[in-house]
């Protein structure tokens, strides 16, 4: 069984590292790894194949940046091309990226059967354009592997058939588990000046947030708001920086006491200081799954989840978009009184059960 895996950004690396492990003992699994280039960071996309122990892409082809329509159209056409040349019998996408619906079309209309991991994941935001993605995605797929239970009633709400739908548990924790103790012994916090659990991580990028003045500035408030109460480390994502500085924002939160921006982080510095942090802040979907599967609180700067285990059995909160709500939700985080357990199936062998679904696979 030829199976191309597709990556196009960096959240996809640390789902698809674990699956493409999880297939090396099967001879009877040719995996092949498209990178479509949709973050085209040099720097970052190395380290993180670096240290997630990725092989290096057998193709890569360039995408960049662009319009949601660009960018699918783009990664459609070359994605297509490069099936010319290395026919498959699987396409793998993961997640919910540009990449992940623009090479699931392809393949799907070129009769080359699609599975999806992380299938089934909703948060009733169509405004969202990852839950676009997410749900076209869904339709046509072969095998859907869902992290969590509530995935099916997702999926058989919109007319899918279970037999297509598979409980695997979640890959990012796959990795987290693999790399947790690798992550450890990062010297970040001693870099930094910080202590274990005094305090927090903020990474907010969604356009919800930063594209227009008036969330921008929401935004930032929020961010003060959680700095007051700890010393704060803020890797900023690009756009977010290009969006603060357009705004007139971004010394405003640069010059707050006690906080830090920083540069993007590598895989396993982000992860030690997540691990050590006793706040995280974030709008981030990986980020819910990553803390709760941690034990870290997590307060999610968004009016919806597309993860709501995290918020049922994790140490999620979603805290909605007002920067009024922030102050005594940090300080209920800290005061610890919210219990929390790791999800079913969030125990590192997530990849080893999709594969054996695909193994015992018809050719």
């Amino acid at each position: 069984m030829r199976v191309t895996c597709i990556v196009g950004a960096r959240p996809n690396f640390m789902k698809v590292a674990p699956i493409l492990a999880a297939m090396r003992p099967f001879d009877t699994i040719a995996a092949r790894l498209v990178h479509t280039g949709q973050h085209y960071d040099e720097r970052m996309s190395t380290l993180f194949f670096r240290e997630l122990g990725l092989p290096q892409p057998d193709a890569y082809l360039g995408v960049g940046s662009g319009s949601h329509a660009v960018q699918t159209a783009r990664v459609m056409e070359l994605f297509d091309a490069d099936l010319d040349q290395h026919p498959a019998d699987v396409v793998l996408v993961v997640g919910d990226v540009n990449s992940t619906i623009a090479c699931a079309l392809v393949a799907a209309k070129r009769n080359i059967r699609v599975a999806h991991v992380e299938a089934g994941l909703r948060s009733r935001d169509r405004q969202m354009p990852e839950e676009v993605n997410r749900i076209l995605t869904d339709q046509i797929s072969d095998w859907l592997f869902t992290s969590e239970r509530s995935a099916l009633d997702n999926l058989v709400a919109e007319g899918i058939e279970p037999a297509r739908v598979h409980f695997v548990g979640n890959v990012m924790i796959d990795t987290l588990v693999t790399h947790r103790a690798a992550a450890a012994a990062r010297p970040v916090l001693a870099t930094l000046g910080l202590a274990p659990k005094q305090y927090a991580i903020i990474t907010l990028h969604r356009p919800s947030n930063v594209d227009t003045l008036e969330a921008a500035a929401n935004t930032v408030q929020a961010i003060e708001a959680v700095a007051a109460r700890l010393p704060t480390v803020i890797p900023f994502h690009p756009r977010t920086s290009s969006k603060l500085q357009q705004f007139g924002l971004l010394e405003r939160v640069t010059s707050l006491p006690g906080v830090q921006v920083v540069e993007p982080q590598g895989y396993l510095d982000f992860l030690c200081l997540m691990d050590h942090a006793a706040l995280v802040f974030t709008d981030s979907g990986g980020i819910q799954e990553e803390t709760t599967a941690l034990g870290v609180p997590c307060l999610t700067f968004r009016d919806s989840t597309e993860r709501p285990i995290t918020v049922t059995e994790g140490t999620n909160v979603l805290l909605g978009t007002s920067a009024a709500a922030v102050p005594a939700a940090v300080d209920a985080a800290l005061q610890g009184r919210r219990g929390a357990r790791i999800p079913e199936y969030w125990d590192g062998r997530a990849s080893e059960r999709i594969v054996a679904v695909l193994a015992g696979a018809p050719a």
